[in-house]
Formats: C-alpha cells, sequence, structure tokens
C-alpha cells in the first residue's frame, strides 16, 4: 500500500492517473499496469505458441485457487465465467422450478439482475418484488417479511448500483438458512471493495464480473456455486469441457465433471483470466466519506447510506437547481472520469466510485470542479 504515499510508484501502478482522476469503479474500471501485462503477456505468448501452451491449465487451476480464498470458498466451487449475468442466468435457468413456487428480488436493481428471475414466469414462477422505503435499502426486516412457505430463493445485489447502499449480506443469509432458502448473490459492486465470506453468509450461489472494483478485464469473472449445491443446479450451457468426453467423443448419456467446472462448457477466456488473477492477487498482498463532507456544504442531495455498515464506495448524488449532465460535462473537460445515471423517474445523478488508489487530493480537485460549475 506505499503506493498512496508514492506518486511516482501510484502512476506507475495505476496508469490512468497520470491524466486523470478515476472515479467511475461502479462502471468499467480502467485497467491497472500489471492488469494489463498479464494479459498482454498471455497475448504475445499466444503469437509464439499455441494459445493453451505448456502450463496454461495449471494457471488456471492456480487461478480458480485465487478466487476460491478470495471469497472464501473452496477451488471445487469456482466456475471462471463472465459477465455476470451469465452466472445469474444459470443459476435461474438449472434449477428445477416448480409452478408456484416463488422467488424474491429487488425490481429496483441492476437489470441483470432482474430479468432472468422475470423470465421464471415463463414456468409458472411467482415472482416476488421487495419494495424497500428508499431505493435499494434492502433491509433483513423486510426479506423476512417477504418470506413465505412457498419461497424457494432469494436473489439480492450485494450493493445497489445507484444509491450505493450495501446490504447485510451476512445476517439476510443467516435469515434464509434458517428457512431453508436459497441465496443467489449477484456481488460485482462489492467484491474488490469489501471482503466476503460466502460460508459465513450462507450464499448458494454467487456471481460477479472482474470488471469493476475487482479492477480486472471485462467478461471473466467469479462464478460461485456451494458444492452442495452441485445436483440440484443443473447446467443449461453444454459441451465437450463441462460434459465428460472421453478423447473428446460424446458419451451416450451426459455425464458431467463433479467440480464447479459443469458450468464451463467450452473454451475460457484465458487472457480474461490471467488478468483478473494478477488483480485478485494485488489485493490479497495488500471510502466515499470525505467525499460526503465536502459535496455537501454546496448544495447537494446524496442517495444512500453515508456512513456505517450500509455505506459502499458509491456516492451518488444530484444538484437542487442545477443539471448534473452540465456538471458530468465539466467533470469530464477536467479529466475526471464519473458517471452520469437516472433514476427510474428520470432524474438525472452524479456517480463518484473511487477506489483504494485514489487520493485525498484528487477528491479536492473533483469538488473544486463542481463547485467552479455552480
Amino acid at each position: 500500500m506505499n503506493f498512496l504515499s508514492d506518486e511516482k510508484l501510484r502512476r506507475e501502478l495505476f496508469p490512468v492517473c497520470r491524466n486523470r482522476i478515476f472515479f467511475g469503479h461502479a462502471g468499467v474500471t480502467a485497467l491497472p499496469a500489471f492488469v494489463a501485462d498479464a494479459v498482454c503477456d498471455y497475448t504475445r505468448q499466444s503469437s509464439e505458441n499455441q494459445q493453451e501452451f505448456d502450463d496454461v491449465l495449471r494457471q488456471v487451476k492456480e487461478a480458480r485457487q485465487t478466487c476460491a480464498t478470495f471469497i472464501g470458498a473452496q477451488p471445487e466451487e469456482i466456475a471462471l465465467l463472465g459477465p455476470t449475468s451469465l452466472g445469474l442466468s444459470l443459476f435461474a435457468n438449472g434449477l428445477p422450478w416448480r409452478e408456484g413456487g416463488e422467488v424474491v428480488c429487488y425490481h429496483g436493481d441492476y437489470p441483470a439482475n432482474v430479468y432472468p428471475w422475470m423470465d421464471l414466469r415463463r414456468r409458472g414462477v411467482v415472482v416476488r418484488y421487495l419494495e424497500p422505503e428508499r431505493p435499494g435499502e434492502i433491509t433483513p426486516e423486510l426479506v423476512a417479511a417477504a418470506l413465505t412457505a412457498r419461497t424457494r430463493l432469494v436473489a439480492l445485489a450485494s450493493c445497489h448500483f445507484f444509491t450505493g447502499y450495501r446490504i447485510d449480506v451476512d445476517a439476510i443469509g443467516a435469515i434464509l438458512h434458517e428457512r431453508d432458502v436459497l441465496f443467489s448473490l449477484d456481488a460485482i459492486q462489492t467484491l474488490g471493495a469489501f471482503p466476503l465470506d460466502v460460508g459465513r453468509a450462507h450464499i448458494d450461489f454467487l456471481s460477479a464480473d472482474a470488471h469493476k472494483w475487482m479492477l480486472g478485464p471485462l467478461a471473466i469473472g467469479i462464478v460461485y456455486v456451494e458444492r452442495s449445491r452441485f445436483e440440484l443446479l443443473r447446467p443449461t450451457l453444454l459441451g465437450a469441457w463441462n460434459a465428460i468426453s472421453p478423447n473428446f467423443n460424446a458419451l451416450d448419456e451426459i455425464r458431467f465433471v463433479p467440480t464447479a467446472q459443469r458450468y464451463e462448457p467450452g473454451v475460457l477466456n484465458i487472457a480474461g483470466i490471467f488478468g483478473m488473477r494478477a488483480a485478485l492477487e494485488f489485493f490479497m498482498k495488500t471510502g466515499p466519506d470525505a467525499i460526503v463532507r465536502q459535496i455537501e456544504p454546496l448544495g447537494f442531495e446524496i442517495l444512500g447510506a453515508r456512513e456505517g455498515a450500509n455505506a459502499s464506495s458509491i456516492t451518488t448524488f444530484r444538484h437542487s437547481s442545477a443539471s448534473s449532465a452540465t456538471f458530468f460535462s465539466a467533470l469530464e473537460n477536467a479529466g475526471v472520469i464519473a458517471s452520469l445515471r437516472h433514476d427510474r423517474a428520470g432524474k438525472d445523478y452524479l456517480r463518484f466510485s473511487p477506489h483504494v488508489y485514489n487520493t485525498e487530493a484528487e477528491i479536492d480537485t473533483a469538488v473544486g470542479v463542481l463547485e467552479g460549475s455552480l
């Protein structure tokens, strides 16, 4: 972590810092140098060898172990797949639903964690939506009140993409475990920013692409299936990699490999895996409060929790009398990368999502741009 006190090292590790202030990690991250190097090194070697050269499979195995350690799982429970929506769709489509069974989710979540569950209506599943008082504020009490004798699964996001409200995953998981209800978690907005132990939280299924807080490439991520759920969750994408195929010959019946590899149908995104592994190893070697303190006096309305266990690295805000789009343009012209987002009513907001390598000086600069635009 000494890069925070060594600006030269910080800019070497995170090249985006050389010319920009990057507060866009809740969208798509800029790649650190060590992640880009891992991807480029593999790509270069693939121009000199076949793409599955020498020890590629060994390194893929090591990447599974890294991912498993990162979330408190076993490597046999990890599938190396992305994006997040792929894992969530595998969960929704692979379970043996019965007509009248219920799934509980939140209609205000990011669409990737809504549509797979909504689509189950075609199979006779009842989809029950949580209705929090404020956007994204999914509490354990709210979840418990929504459960019925027919609830089969609850699908939630670890943090709301818009307001930044971070749910109490452990408390909700304990409630669902006690009621024998399956728990599916979209963890893309917290993995890499906050620790998670899937065992302690009683999570059955988890999906998170690496391209946000994990500082990894696009279209590669962690898909976790708790080992005891392998037989319950049938793979819905089939190929030679996950169905046993001796010498690449099909058998007379489908038999899946005994690990979470059963959810990977074919060749893997090796370049992405190498990049993701480099990012996670960085975290294993090594907050928005300052933003809130500075922008609140300027007349900005701030969404979500500002401190405590439900606060995240996302700060979303708008001014009472000025357009967020105007501020967004001013930030962009000043080299500050943020996000422009809209609520369900169409109101525009700015979203700042800084990470571990961002500095107080960068926050000061961004707030100065906002203040100068009033």
